[in-house]
């Protein structure tokens, strides 16, 4: 877990980036707190019929100023409570990573490839879209390094996607010899993924794709199941022990369930 702050940042600047906004806020305390995989959690607008504050990703920090990803331009100050979360861990060594990054979820991986590259790590992408114009941080990737894929659901960018994903991952995670896999996609992309990593003997960390109504752990509304090293099932808040998770511990076929061996859980809830 972080050790954020609460503070009316001042907004710095805003631009179009991808499908969404790259929404530049003053912060120097959260900014300097900052690891990838951190987010924010906003308090709603004025007028607005929300009562929770929502979460936003954070995509870098640059001196005093964080990078939010927004879906539209805000006003000039923001009420926010960052950085939260735990971030993508750093590996023990340098090693070869894969980042596999879906739409705007890959926006965090940006700022962690940088973290690895200068950390020793060599870095390759595979981000994913439904089409061409919803792909995220093509160009940005491609300065970071040669080794990027693109996938396609509809085949309009770089490979379709098909209906094989885990064979394109595992191609991917092959002949990059990667040990190391880091993800910002959809569960069932995710799983496809970790399941490929894992047969392979590569270490997996992802940002569990979950709804996070509040950001800090108060409503429970973002719950899901994980196994700790003890072996036993619990279910936890993503807000707050998560959203970056290793990846062989979470219940992948279980996220909108109760699995009936969750620690707690009603014997007669719903299995995985």
């Amino acid at each position: 877990m972080a050790n954020p702050v609460v503070a009316r940042a001042e907004v710095v600047g805003t631009r179009a980036d991808g499908p969404a906004r790259r929404v530049t806020v003053r912060c120097a305390t959260a900014a300097a707190r900052f690891r990838p995989g951190h987010f924010a959690a906003l308090t709603a607008p004025a007028g607005s019929v929300d009562v929770l504050r929502h979460a936003v990703p954070v995509l870098r920090a640059d001196g005093d100023t964080l990078d939010l990803l927004l879906p539209a331009d805000p006003p000039p100050l923001l009420d926010l409570i960052a950085p939260l979360g735990t971030p993508y861990p750093q590996p023990d060594a340098p090693g070869c990573a894969l980042l596999l990054g879906e739409d705007t979820q890959a926006g965090p991986l940006l700022a962690l490839a940088e973290q690895l590259l200068a950390a020793g790590s060599q870095v390759a992408f595979v981000l994913v879209a439904e089409s061409a114009g919803r792909l995220y941080g093509v160009d940005a990737a491609r300065e970071l390094t040669a080794d990027v894929l693109l996938l396609t659901a509809d085949g309009s960018a770089g490979l379709p996607l098909g209906d094989d994903p885990a064979a394109l991952l595992d191609q991917a995670l092959s002949a990059l010899d990667a040990d190391l896999l880091y993800t910002a996609a959809s569960p069932e992309l995710t799983a496809a993924a970790v399941a490929a990593a894992t047969a392979r003997g590569a270490r997996s960390w992802t940002a569990v794709a979950t709804e996070m109504p509040c950001g800090t752990g108060l409503c429970l509304g973002c719950v899901l199941p994980v196994r700790d090293a003890d072996g036993v099932s619990r279910l936890v808040r993503a807000c707050t022990e998560g959203p970056v998770f290793d990846g062989v511990r979470v219940r992948w076929g279980g996220l909108d369930t109760v699995p009936a061996d969750v620690e707690g859980a009603d014997a007669g809830g719903a299995g995985e």
